[in-house]
């Protein structure tokens, strides 16, 4: 029976380093352009989708959700223009906009 490794010379409890064999060609199951279309429908979404990022990180609690529609609503009395909620927003759906 022959063992399935040849043992290292400088360490028998290590096999030896195996023979690469060059790079290993990537199979794609998707087109280039639909690779394209995807990428860009994902990056041209600008709705906001309930991740609540702006929510939970506001320093003034002036952002909330109405329970009815779900929308955020932000209480413009009491926020400061930080822009913390706009830097957070995965979908930019918060923008920050000189009045």
């Amino acid at each position: 029976m022959t063992p399935r490794f040849q043992r290292s010379p400088v360490n028998p409890c290590l096999p030896e380093k195996r023979q690469d064999h060059g790079p290993k060609k990537a199979v794609s199951l998707w087109t280039e352009a639909d690779a394209v279309r995807a990428a860009s429908r994902c990056l041209a979404l600008r709705a906001c989708d309930s991740c609540d990022l702006c929510r939970m990180l506001c320093p003034d609690l002036c952002i909330t959700r109405d329970p009815e529609s779900g929308r955020i609503e932000i209480d413009y009395a009491f926020c400061k223009g930080c822009g913390i909620c706009a830097f957070v927003c995965p979908k930019g759906a918060v923008r920050m906009e000189r009045e």
